[in-house]
């Protein structure tokens, strides 16, 4: 956790507005394997990370809110009484449909002043989004004793991004933020809600990001058609999701639906099968075969539900032919962010060096590498 991080926000709070405030802090998440299955009620592997965003948080007597976004130095107001969604709102949507949640349910807030930040790279795929929703959750459930469960508070936080931000997320992101346990990863049943901790721990191998540093315009808009293809498969095979589907269920409708939607429904089925296969590699210690699922699950995803990049592609390639990575894929909604690598630990500053270089010449662009570990769930600090 980054403590220069929370000394200045704590300290940003205090110089406007005077009061003491309480401190969250809700991480970033990685995911070990499990990609665009979640709002298809299926199975995924995140772990929350040392990154994220902390919140200071107080009650406020002035007759509106008041929110300061530190990081990019901004700040706006609102009236508890007239909340709705801003257009190109960025930001600022996520703290409007928290609150606008949180009303919904009937629990009273009175107005309040904020200050958030993060150490969450821009676009990275980290969902620095879901950190941010469930620290105003969180934080407004501590200063106004509203009796929320952290179950109610990640279903608050996924109806702020479908109503307020436009994106028909799936729970993965909220669930992995706010119930994640120190040096585990989450093997995440998405229709229950139960999640099994398995302790991460990979000998001389590890994890390793790697930051495309692009974010390409088609993710928001690729997001949502992607999870209206599934529903629609889902509804001609008379399902409620595709968790419930088998290949040769599939097969049965070839004739109904094109060969893209085929293939997108087909990936969904398939990588919800490697997830439970990933985490009986992790039980079992069969590592060289946890990094085999990951490649086979960037591949899906690239030629089967088309979410890559040529950046996401070339840097999961590059692994592929480091001996020293056993497992890469792409990792997030798709279009950028970053890839998750598991490499063996004495070769890392070398494959960072070579990746880098080739990277470089390749886009003129820098890739970034990024260093995490597993921690726990959103917390008062």
């Amino acid at each position: 956790m980054n403590d220069i991080l929370i000394k200045d926000i704590k300290s940003s709070f205090i110089t406007k507005f005077a009061t003491e405030p309480v401190l969250v802090f809700s991480p970033g998440r990685i995911n070990l394997i499990g990609e665009h299955t979640d709002y298809n009620n299926g199975f995924v592997f995140p772990a929350a990370i040392d990154k994220g965003i902390v919140t200071a948080i107080q009650k406020s007597e002035k007759s509106v809110c008041s929110v300061v976004a530190g990081d990019m130095n901004e700040e706006f107001y609102f009236s508890l009484d007239t909340i709705q969604p801003i257009k190109n709102g960025d930001w600022k949507n996520f703290i409007l449909g928290v609150v606008s949640e949180i009303q919904k349910k009937g629990k009273r807030l009175g107005n309040f002043n904020l200050v958030f930040g993060g150490d969450i790279p821009s676009g990275s795929g980290l969902s620095s989004s879901a950190a941010i929703e469930n620290s105003v959750v969180f934080g407004l459930n501590e200063v106004f004793d509203l009796g929320l469960t952290k179950k109610e508070m990640i279903f608050i936080s996924q109806k702020a991004e479908h109503n307020y931000v436009g994106v028909k997320c799936g729970i993965m992101d909220q669930y992995a933020s706010m119930f994640g346990i120190k040096d585990s990863a989450l093997l995440l049943d998405c229709k229950s809600l139960e999640a099994s901790p398995y302790l991460i721990n990979f000998g001389e191998y590890q994890l390793l990001l790697i930051n495309t540093n692009v974010k390409h315009s088609l993710a928001e808009s690729a997001y949502n058609d992607r999870r209206s293809v599934c529903e629609k498969v889902a509804r001609i095979l008379n399902i409620p999701t595709l968790r419930e589907a088998s290949e040769s269920d599939l097969q049965r409708i070839t004739s109904k639906i094109s060969t893209e939607d085929y293939q997108k429904a087909l990936y969904i089925i398939q990588e919800n099968n490697r997830v439970l296969l990933a985490a009986k590699a992790i039980k079992e210690n069969a590592i060289l075969t946890l990094g085999s699922l990951l490649y086979q699950s960037h591949d899906g995803l690239q030629n089967q539900y088309q979410v890559s990049c040529p950046e996401l592609d070339f840097l999961t390639n590059e692994a592929k032919n480091e001996p020293a990575v056993i497992g890469a894929r792409m990792m997030g909604g798709g279009f950028g962010g970053c890839t998750i690598n598991l490499i063996k630990k004495d070769a890392i500053k070398e494959f960072i060096e070579k990746t880098s270089s080739s990277y470089k010449e390749k886009f003129n662009l820098d890739c970034t590498p990024l260093h995490i570990s597993l921690s726990r769930g959103t917390h008062v600090l």
